[in-house]
Parts: structure tokens; C-alpha cells; sequence
């Protein structure tokens, strides 16, 4: 019987070629994008999970409270803490210290200390001690996590050791030379570190190397580096709550002063999530964002399943003949729904099928667009291959229950007359409500995608307020040899045609999460500000290089040995100032007095961070020793050539160091990278969303053509024009369209709303946002709609009328 079933439900399906392809392809493309969102989540959902004692580690955060009411979190933690924790909280397991270092230059030594070889790491690069990987499980290909104990050694990743040394298996043993100061010895070799962890480690070099001791030995409990974490292993039978309630305590009583930040944990597996917080792969995404991609991908197979039913039953007609003769000669309302249901799963194993294809040759291509290690054997495993089968059987009924249920009740008398109908009323509504129901989710799509493009837009174009324009940033050596020749870069640079000035300080103007943080002393306070400001070290140029702007006041001066301080408009007006000029000639001390300078100038207010956030207070001092960034404004005429310039000079002055660079507009367009990878999944999903409604609108146009034709042949006979009978068949989808329109529109604007209040600076959503993304919708529905109706238009009235 089964047999039979599938050789009719074939037959039929080569009969009605063009409404099986059309159903195919939907269901194909459906399918195609549950498959990619599963496989993007399932990524995302795995990471840091294949630690054995993955439910027992925990971070160390810092939970900052200077800015009450508001409270925030940072992995930063004092240098002292991990030190305190070994002997306070006895009962842990394992703590270890971690230093996420960064834009680290290497280089590989031959077996005579002689270099053969540079890098430049912009990451990946780690201090910690041996205990991590007690907590943590690395596979190790050589060498032990004891090695870590003596200072000046360095673990490479297999990768790492075979860029350095061609060979991981001759690395150990061999030296490195790290940021030209201390001299490395390669003691042991990591495997492939897993991608999804936001642990990337290159290298890991013992803890209180270099100017880690100088952390080893603080004692300031105040200050915190976001770069220096501290995970711990808490053992079984000890909660979070608990040690979280001690550590508390524990922060009261080290902090001095009105210091109240205290320490909390976070378990392994929150890291990945948490944007407030961070981590060292700089990459996070919400529980939240992972849902609406659930959502969204249930909401696009919806759609494809809609589209199945409404094109099935515009072909119940075409079937009246077929399904009265088979209930004539003894076939069952059971029989004939099994018969349909045969067909719908061959549709749907042939729709999985082409889904796995798409799915091969377009991952790459996702993966590459969102920036995630996506690839053909990402879907090769046993949860895909479940879920493979599960869509196949949920939408072979969802999609083929409704239309074999609609068949299999036709009237055989009627049938065999050709008047198989479903009814006036009956399944009309239904069908109008599902291309409600899909249009409804595209143009929520359409709108949403819209706004992100504006808000994307609006990052690129708002203006930070300087220059940042064809500016040229160089991380320059911090050791002190290098540190004497940067005068005669500058000179050597400024005297080269196309450099038009030169700025040597800590950083740029706008950085995102890598900001120093500090509070100081205004005039003649007794204590320090009870706000935190950004502290930049600065040179005379810095200003009339990136186009900054004072309000009152001076620049520092060139050669002036006496410590000079420059704050913008919002330090100055948290300090209760209104005057700029007020300020001037005032006091400032930094790091507990060891700094101290005076306030010469007030700097108009810039965007410091993100749009995500306000303006920051900002205290900029004339402090070579903070130096660590070239900024070289070049002209615009000729930027290859001035970037060549640029590294001859960089390689005659430091031979050690490899020379990279980064323009500073990308750099500002890379704070938005993930908004901007959300931004083109979302332009496909729509893309994907419209195409799929319109076929959906295909199927109910060619349905009520069916369902009419004869009308249409009686009303050109009694003298109805062609658009007159396409505006007929037209009105109803326009206002099917009209209503969607009116559920869409709420609900974009309702939670693209809340998306762009995580933002402190937004685009206002208009009116022209909904009017623009409809009439859009209606013109493509539409153009849908019309090849039917005009197809019923000029159809000859008297093929239409023959059979009465």
C-alpha cells in the first residue's frame, strides 16, 4: 500500500511540475535557514563547554559602584586579589592570575640569540600561572603546566610554535625575545585550542615575568586593570553564594577611602554572554540575540509551510476530478489523506536534501560574513542530522495536514462535475490570515532591517567630534631604548612628503573598553573625585593633530619638563564648574600624588568611547613615560605611498620591531562590527522572508483566480475592462497587505525601540521608516499578485463560461 502510495504521490508531483518546484524551493529555502541559524546557535551555545570541571570555574569580576545609583562590572580585579584568595579562601581549589597582554612584539632567536624572525601579536598573548590549567583542560603535546613556576618561560599553541619555528616539534627549547626586553624560554607546546572558547591563546608565559613582578609585589586594592583577571576552581560541595557573601566582606575591608566596589564570580558559562563585563576574545552575544535567531528561524519556516498550504489548496480544483473518481470506486477520507501526506513527505525529503546542499556551498560564506569558523563539517554531526529529522516529519504535517484534510472532504458527485470547492467561507478566512500572518512578519523584518541600516549609517556619519580622518596609528616600543629615539622618528616623519603632523601618546582619541581609568585630586581637596575619568598621556601635538578643539585656555607646551594637564568640558562640569576659565591654573594629582600638574586648558567635549555611551570626563597629561602610540596625519592624495614612507622610516628606526599599522576611522568602524554583522543577517532574513511571502501570495492569487474565473468571464461579457477586473482581484491583497501592515508597524517600532535605547546616541524612528518599508512591500506584493490577475482579465469569456 505505502508503495503504491508513493508511485501515485510521484506521478502526481511530475504532473504538476511548476506548483512542485515552486513548493520545493520554499521548502528548501526554509529548511536551508533553520539549518544555518541552528548551526550559528549551536556554535555560539558551545563555548568553554568542554572543560571537565567547566560547572566549578568562575572569573573574579568587579563590580564597581563609584557611579551609584548605577552599578558596573568589569574583569578587571585588584593585582593583590589572587595572592589574598590562596590564603583568605584556603578551600579553593585552584586560583590563578591571568594578564590578557596585547600588540606584543616577538622575536625568534636562533640557537646563537641572534634574531632570524619577528611578529607582531595583536593578541593572544597571556601571563598566568601553572593553576589555570588545572582549572582549564588544554590538550598538551609537550611539556608540563609546571614549567610556568620559573619565571621567563613561554608555552606556545602548536600554530604559534610552527609560525615561529616551522616545526612545533623542534620549538622546545628554543628562545623568543619578548617586546625586546626579556629573553623566553619555550618550555612546553599546546594543541589546537578549540574556537570556541574566548580563551585564544598564542602564547603563555609564566606570571611575574617582565613587569608582571611589579603585580606580584602591589598592594593597591583600589585600582583595578581590565587586562588582569583571576579564575578560581571552587570544589563540590561550596556554593557561588557563599564565596560570593565572603568576598564581599573581603572588599570592605581592603579598600580604603569611600572606595565600595566589591568582587563577585561569574561562572564559566555566563562569560561568553556577558557584554558588561567583556572578555578577552573582545566577542560577546546575548542569550537574548540567540533567541530571536531561534525566532526568526521558526518564523521563516513558517512561512515556507504557509506557502505550502495556500499553493495546495489553489490546486484543489485542478484535483476535484481525481479525488471524486477515487472516492467513487471505494477510497477513504483515511486513504486519500495518507495519499496526501506521501506526497507532502517526497516534497519535503527532496526540500531537505536540496537544503543540505545550500547549506554546504553558502556556509563558508556566512561564516566568513558574520566572522565565525562556520564550515561544511559544522553540520556533520548527530545533533544535525536529528534535527534534520525532525524538521522533515514536523513538516510533513504542519505543512500537509491542512490541505489533505481540505481534499480528502470534496463531494465526490460534485468533484466529478469539476465543482470541487472548499466553500464560500470555509478555509478563505484561514488563507487570508496566514498571508497576514507572513507578511506581517517580513514587514517587521523589512522595517527592523531598515533601522539598523539608518542606525549603522548614523555611526559612520555622526561626527565624533575631531578629526579622524586620514590618521595613521603605529604602536611604538615601550622599552627605554626605544623610547630615546622617538623624537627622531617625529623629526624624520614631519620632513617626509605626505606626513602632515606627528603625535606620540597612550592612545587615540576614542578607544572601546581599552580606556585607563582614574580618579585624582581637584585643587585643594582632601580626597580624590568620587568619579572616574579617562587619563590619556599626551604630547603638544595631539590636539592639532586629530583636530581637537579648547574652550578655554592653552595647549601643553613642547619642551616644558613641568607636568602639564589639559580636561574636557565634562570633568569640569562633574567638578561643578560652569566657567571654564575658572578651572585654569588649578591643581591636579594623579596616582596618590606621585603626579601632579597643572590644569592649563579645557578641551571641547568628544565622543571617547562608542554611541553607545555618553560623553566620559577626560584628564590628558604630558607624559612620555605613558607613551605607546604613533598617531601620523598623512594627506589624502597619495596614501600608498605615504604608507610606504611611513614603514621605511619605522624599519630603519626600529629593526627589531615588525611594523603594523591601522588607520583610525577603520579602527572606530571595527567598535561596530558585531551591530554591523546583525545588520546583514537581517537584511537577508528579509530578503528571505519577502521572497517567501510572495509565493505564499502566488498560491492564495492563483486560488481565488481558480475560485473566480467564471466571474471574471461573465464580467467581461457584461462589458468589465481589463483593469477593471485586475483592480477586482487586486483590492483584496492590498488590504491583506494594509493589515499587516497595521500589526508590523507596532511591533517594530516597539522593540527596534528598545534595541536603540542600549544606545546613548540614536536616530529617532520616523514616520518615512514604515511609509517607505510598506509601499516597498505592497509594490512586491503587488507585482506578485498581478500576472495572475491579468492572466484572468484577458482570458477569452468563452473558455471561461463552456461548461455552463
Amino acid at each position: 500500500m505505502l508503495k503504491n502510495h508513493l508511485k501515485v504521490a510521484v506521478r502526481n508531483l511530475i504532473r504538476r511540475k511548476n506548483h512542485t518546484l515552486i513548493n520545493i524551493g520554499g521548502l528548501a529555502l526554509g529548511i536551508a535557514v533553520c539549518f544555518v541559524i541552528f548551526v550559528i546557535t549551536q556554535f555560539e551555545s558551545s563555548f568553554d563547554d568542554y572543560h571537565e570541571n567547566k560547572d566549578r570555574v568562575f572569573r573574579v569580576l568587579t563590580e564597581y559602584h563609584h557611579a551609584e545609583p548605577e552599578i558596573f562590572y568589569g574583569s578587571g580585579v585588584p593585582y593583590p586579589l589572587p595572592e589574598e584568595l590562596k590564603i583568605s579562601f584556603p578551600e579553593l581549589e585552584k586560583v590563578s592570575a591571568i594578564y590578557s597582554d596585547g600588540d606584543d612584539q616577538i622575536l625568534v632567536l636562533d640557537p646563537n640569540g641572534n634574531p632570524v624572525k619577528k611578529f607582531k601579536e595583536k593578541d593572544g598573548v597571556f601571563l598566568a600561572e601553572p593553576a589555570l590549567f588545572d582549572i582549564l583542560d588544554y590538550e598538551w603535546l609537550a611539556g608540563t603546566p609546571a614549567s610556568l613556576k620559573d619565571l621567563n618561560n613561554v608555552v606556545l599553541t602548536k600554530e604559534t610554535a610552527e609560525r615561529y619555528f616551522d616545526s612545533w616539534e623542534k620549538a622546545v627549547g628554543r628562545t623568543i625575545k619578548w617586546n625586546n626586553n626579556e629573553v623566553l624560554t619555550v618550555t612546553g607546546i599546546l594543541g589546537t585550542i578549540p574556537t570556541n572558547t574566548d580563551l585564544r591563546f598564542k602564547a603563555v608565559i609564566s606570571y611575574g615575568t617582565g613587569y608582571t613582578t611589579n603585580y606580584q609585589n602591589s598592594d593597591n586594592w583600589n585600582g583595578t586593570n581590565g587586562r588582569f583577571g583571576c579564575f578560581v576552581l571552587l570544589p563540590p560541595n561550596v556554593s557561588e553564594g557563599d564565596i560570593n557573601a565572603r568576598l564581599k566582606v573581603l572588599s570592605k575591608e581592603k579598600k580604603t577611602g569611600d572606595n565600595k566596589d566589591i568582587h563577585v564570580l561569574q561562572s564559566l558559562d555566563k562569560i561568553h554572554y556577558d557584554a558588561r563585563a567583556g572578555n578577552y576574545s573582545g566577542k560577546t552575544i546575548s542569550r537574548r540575540l540567540i533567541n530571536v535567531l531561534w525566532l526568526i528561524g521558526a518564523f521563516i519556516l513558517l512561512i515556507a509551510c504557509i506557502n505550502f498550504i495556500n499553493l495546495s489548496t489553489a490546486q484543489a480544483v485542478n484535483r476535484s476530478k481525481e479525488i471524486g473518481v477515487r472516492k467513487v470506486i471505494g477510497g477513504t477520507k483515511t486513504q486519500l489523506k495518507v495519499q496526501f501526506l506521501a506526497e507532502t513527505f517526497l516534497i519535503v525529503i527532496v526540500a531537505v536534501c536540496i537544503a543540505s546542499m545550500i547549506v554546504f556551498v553558502f556556509l563558508p560564506s556566512v561564516g566568513k560574513l558574520l566572522d565565525l569558523p562556520l564550515n561544511v563539517t559544522s553540520v556533520l554531526d548527530f545533533k544535525t542530522l536529528v534535527l534534520m529529522s525532525v524538521l522533515a516529519v514536523s513538516v510533513t504535517l504542519l505543512a500537509g495536514f491542512y490541505p489533505s484534510l481540505v481534499l480528502s472532504r470534496f463531494n465526490p458527485i460534485s468533484a466529478l462535475k469539476n465543482q470541487g470547492k472548499v466553500g464560500k467561507n470555509e478555509g478563505i478566512t484561514l488563507r487570508r490570515s496566514l498571508v497576514v500572518f507572513q507578511f506581517a512578519i517580513a514587514q517587521a523584518l523589512i522595517f527592523g532591517t531598515v533601522i539598523m541600516v539608518k542606525q549603522m549609517d548614523y555611526f559612520t556619519n555622526q561626527s565624533m567630534g575631531y578629526d579622524k580622518e586620514a590618521i595613521v596609528n603605529v604602536l611604538i616600543p615601550r622599552d627605554s631604548v626605544s623610547m630615546g629615539k622617538i623624537d627622531y622618528l617625529s623629526n624624520t616623519l614631519l620632513a617626509t612628503n605626505g606626513i602632515q603632523n606627528v603625535s606620540f601618546s597612550s592612545n587615540t582619541p576614542t578607544e572601546y573598553r581599552t580606556n585607563n581609568w582614574s580618579r585624582f585630586v581637584y585643587g585643594n581637596a582632601s580626597k580624590e573625585t568620587d568619579f572616574y575619568s579617562i587619563r590619556k598621556g599626551i604630547d603638544h601635538n595631539y590636539l592639532e593633530t586629530y583636530g581637537l578643539s579648547l574652550v578655554a585656555g592653552r595647549n601643553v607646551k613642547k619642551s616644558s619638563e613641568a607636568i602639564e594637564v589639559l580636561v574636557n568640558e565634562d570633568l569640569m562640569k562633574r567638578l561643578g564648574v560652569t566657567d571654564p576659565n575658572e578651572i585654569l591654573n588649578k591643581k591636579a594629582s594623579l596616582a596618590g600624588g606621585r603626579i601632579e600638574g597643572e590644569i592649563v586648558g579645557v578641551v571641547k567635549d568628544y565622543h571617547s568611547s562608542t554611541f553607545k555611551d555618553g560623553m566620559s570626563s577626560i584628564i590628558m597629561v604630558n607624559r612620555k613615560s605613558w607613551f605607546g602610540l604613533a598617531g601620523i596625519k598623512v594627506a589624502t592624495n597619495n596614501i600608498s605611498n605615504s604608507i610606504s614612507a611611513i614603514e621605511e622610516i619605522w624599519d630603519d628606526t626600529f629593526p627589531n620591531y615588525a611594523f603594523e599599522y591601522q588607520f583610525l576611522d577603520d579602527k572606530i568602524a571595527n567598535f561596530y562590527a558585531e551591530e554591523k554583522k546583525l545588520s546583514q543577517m537581517y537584511k537577508v532574513f528579509a530578503v528571505i522572508a519577502i521572497l517567501l511571502s510572495c509565493l505564499g501570495l502566488y498560491g492564495l492569487a492563483s486560488f481565488m483566480v481558480n475560485q473566480r474565473t467564471k466571474e471574471a468571464g461573465i464580467r467581461k461579457v457584461l462589458g468589465a475592462t481589463v483593469s477593471h477586473i485586475v483592480y477586482l482581484f487586486s483590492k483584496e491583497f492590498i488590504v491583506l497587505i494594509a493589515i499587516a501592515f497595521l500589526i508590523a508597524a507596532p511591533l517594530a517600532w516597539h522593540f527596534m525601540g528598545q534595541w536603540l535605547e542600549e544606545y546613548t546616541y540614536h536616530i529617532d524612528i520616523t514616520w518615512a521608516v514604515f511609509v517607505l518599508g510598506g509601499l516597498g512591500a505592497l509594490l512586491i506584493a503587488l507585482s506578485t499578485v498581478s500576472y495572475q490577475a491579468i492572466k484572468a482579465a484577458i482570458a477569452n469569456p468563452v473558455e471561461s463560461l463552456r461548461t455552463e
